[in-house]
């Protein structure tokens, strides 16, 4: 032992007496190796967790699946669509396995998997296991953990089987600055809020990112049990952009002709891009009113702005301005003002027949091209 300790001294002695060139080598070195070390370990620790925790659900899974499909999926009186009584014996789920933490967390994995495939009476039976199993009470738990993957996990969870959560708890994860959070948050408080599933658009001061929109323009369309509002409201009064321009789709969507002022008032602010969606949204609305200040401030604008008016010109189709159209198509220099100028003629083809004709016969080679490409029924607007 004395050998030892003498040994490692003689090494303490002859660092300490080392240049302090070597002295630093050594220390980095030192600090290099210990720290792969710890790397190389904490990695076949987590494998080593994985593998048992895999093993475990391997044995366990089976099981549930077993237990859901005997007294659930294969049970016919859930094969309707009307509401039934509990059909499932809880006390089937009464193992001492599911007392443990990661066994209950397996159950909901399963349970929301199986939600996600089934709808209906089976869909409230898997419900009704969850609930009554306090499943729910793993989700609220987590959903207060200070773990943003946690939070998005059991917002999911309690999203799936339809738990409504309190303004109070949700909605402040809808301003979170992690960005997975944020959108997860304003998914659920969209499914999940029964009094005024919009609220966080009063509140949200981050912005809608283009994927956050489309999987909110998703939910909203497709979820049959929302109290669709005027969006007027956020069009006029909202501070945050992104909420301007999504409410602007969704009107398009809705057919809101009562949100048409609030729209068009838009055309007057001074951001080119909501300006450029407020044109979109009132083309695809078709409101003829508003051809002529449209016309009037056509060249004013800027590209984006331009094009949307062109495209608003021809899916209003009025009729009233094809010799603009005719102008923009003829004299531009720009090939997507061309295009536009060339589909919104043909859109107005009822009342300029002649003139497109015409066209076609006297055009450039390259606008020839463009109006045949612009006539094909094919070609969406």
């Amino acid at each position: 032992m004395e050998t030892v300790f003498d040994f490692f001294m003689s090494i303490v002695d002859r660092f300490r007496y080392a240049p302090l060139v070597i002295q630093i080598a050594v220390t980095f070195t030192f600090i290099a190796v210990t720290l792969t070390a710890i790397a190389y370990l904490s990695i076949l620790i987590n494998r080593y967790r994985s593998y048992q925790r895999e093993k475990k659900l391997a044995k366990l899974n089976p099981l549930i699946d077993d237990l859901l499909t005997e007294h659930i999926l294969m049970n016919e009186a859930l094969y309707n669509e009307e509401t039934v009584e509990p059909v499932v014996p809880l006390e089937v789920f009464d193992k001492p396995v599911f007392s443990k933490k990661w066994a209950r967390q397996a159950l909901i994995n399963r349970l929301t998997m199986y939600r996600d495939n089934v709808q209906g009476a089976m869909g409230e039976q898997l419900r009704y296991v969850y609930l009554q199993l306090g499943l729910d009470k793993d989700s609220l738990k987590k959903l207060k953990s200070s773990r943003w993957d946690h939070k998005i996990q059991a917002l999911a969870e309690l999203t799936n089987m339809d738990v409504p959560l309190a303004d109070v708890i949700i909605l402040p994860l809808t301003n979170s600055r992690n960005r997975e959070l944020r959108a997860t948050a304003r998914h659920a408080y969209i499914k999940l809020s029964k009094n005024e599933p919009f609220k966080f658009f009063d509140v949200a001061t981050e912005p809608l990112l283009r994927w956050d929109q489309i999987e909110l323009f998703r939910i909203i369309t497709t979820s049959d049990r929302i109290a669709i509002p005027n969006f007027a409201q956020w069009i006029t009064y909202s501070s945050n952009k992104s909420i301007v321009s999504f409410c602007l789709k969704l009107v398009e969507h809705y057919q809101q002709l009562s949100a048409v002022p609030a729209v068009t008032k838009l055309l007057d602010t001074r951001d080119h891009y909501l300006r450029a969606n407020a044109i979109n949204c009132l083309g695809k609305l078709k409101i003829e009113s508003v051809e002529d200040k449209l016309i009037s401030m056509y060249d004013s604008q800027p590209h984006n702005c331009q094009v949307e008016i062109l495209k608003a010109i021809g899916r209003i189709s009025s009729g009233k301005h094809v010799d603009f159209l005719r102008q923009e198509f003829l004299h531009s220099t720009d090939f997507e003002i061309r295009k536009h100028a060339a589909k919104s003629l043909i859109n107005n083809q009822w009342a300029a027949e002649a003139l497109v004709q015409e066209l076609v016969e006297t055009a450039t080679r390259e606008n020839k091209l463009i109006l045949k490409h612009c006539m094909n029924p094919l070609i969406k607007f």
